[in-house]
C-alpha cells in the first residue's frame, strides 16, 4: 500500500512540472538563417582601347557632266566590301565618346550609257575607302548606341567602254575627300569582345576626270552608302564598377 501511494505522487509531480518544462521550451528564440543578400550584375564601362574588323555591303550613287555642263548620267555602283578598325572609346557615367580610324577594300563597280555620247558607256569601280570619325553614344549597360561623323575617302576608277564592241576606250583613276555621317549599336559578348551593326553615308566632293586621247573633261559626283556588321576586341577589363 505504501508503494502505490509513492508511486501515485510521483506521476502527480511529474504532471504538474509537465506545463513549466513546455513553457520553457516555447520560450526559446528560433534561428532563422539571414537570406542571401543579391549580388548586383556588373556594370559595363566601355573605356579602352579596340581593334576589330567589318564587312558588309556599299553602293556608290554616282553622276557623270561632260565639261561640267553636259549630263552623261547616273549609275549605282554595287558590291561587298571588308575592312578593319581601330580606335578608343571613353565613358563619363552613360556618355561614350571615342575617335576611330577604318580601312576597307571595296568592289562597288557599276555604269550607263552616256547620254550626251550614246555610243560609250561611263562606268565607275571603287576600290578602296577609308574613315577617320569621332563618336558619341549612350551607355544601356551591355549595349551602346552612338551616332559618328569625320572625313573620308575613296579611291576610284573611271572607265569609258564601247557599246557596239563592250571594248575600253580610255580610263582614269583619282583618291578623293569627302565626308561621313553614321549610326551603328553594339553589344558586348564577353569581358573582351563585342559585335555590332554600322550604317555609314559618305558625301564625296566633286571630281574632274580627263581621259587621255580625248578632249574635254567629266564632271563627276559620288555618294556612298555602307552596311557592316562589326566584330571588336577590347584590351582591358569591361567591368569597371559595380
Amino acid at each position: 500500500m505504501k508503494k502505490i501511494l509513492i508511486l501515485t505522487a510521483s506521476i502527480g509531480a511529474l504532471g504538474a512540472a509537465a506545463p513549466s518544462f513546455g513553457t520553457d521550451l516555447a520560450g526559446q528564440p528560433v534561428k532563422v538563417k539571414a537570406p542571401l543578400l543579391p549580388v548586383a550584375a556588373p556594370i559595363i564601362d566601355w573605356s579602352g582601347y579596340y581593334i576589330g574588323v567589318n564587312g558588309g555591303w556599299g553602293t556608290s550613287h554616282n553622276c557623270w557632266d561632260f565639261n561640267g555642263v553636259t549630263p552623261e548620267g547616273c549609275h549605282n555602283s554595287t558590291g561587298g566590301t571588308i575592312g578593319g578598325q581601330i580606335g578608343y572609346r571613353w565613358q563619363i557615367f552613360n556618355m561614350v565618346y571615342g575617335i576611330e580610324g577604318q580601312g576597307n577594300w571595296a568592289d562597288f563597280s557599276g555604269s550607263n550609257v552616256s547620254t550626251a555620247f550614246p555610243a560609250n558607256t561611263v562606268g565607275t569601280t571603287t576600290d578602296a575607302f577609308g574613315l577617320l570619325t569621332g563618336h558619341i553614344g549612350y551607355a544601356f549597360n551591355a549595349v551602346l548606341l552612338y551616332g559618328k561623323g569625320g572625313a573620308a575617302v575613296t579611291s576610284n576608277n573611271y572607265v569609258l567602254n564601247s557599246v557596239a564592241s563592250g571594248a575600253e576606250l580610255a580610263n582614269s583613276n583619282d583618291v578623293r575627300w569627302g565626308g561621313v555621317l553614321g549610326a551603328g549599336a553594339e553589344v558586348s559578348l564577353t569581358p573582351t569582345w563585342s559585335a555590332g551593326v554600322e550604317y555609314n553615308h559618305l558625301f564625296m566632293q566633286r571630281s574632274n576626270i580627263s581621259f587621255p586621247g580625248f578632249l574635254g573633261t567629266d564632271r563627276a559626283h559620288q555618294d556612298i552608302d555602307l552596311i557592316t556588321a562589326r566584330l571588336n576586341y577590347k584590351f582591358g577589363s569591361p567591368f569597371a564598377k559595380y
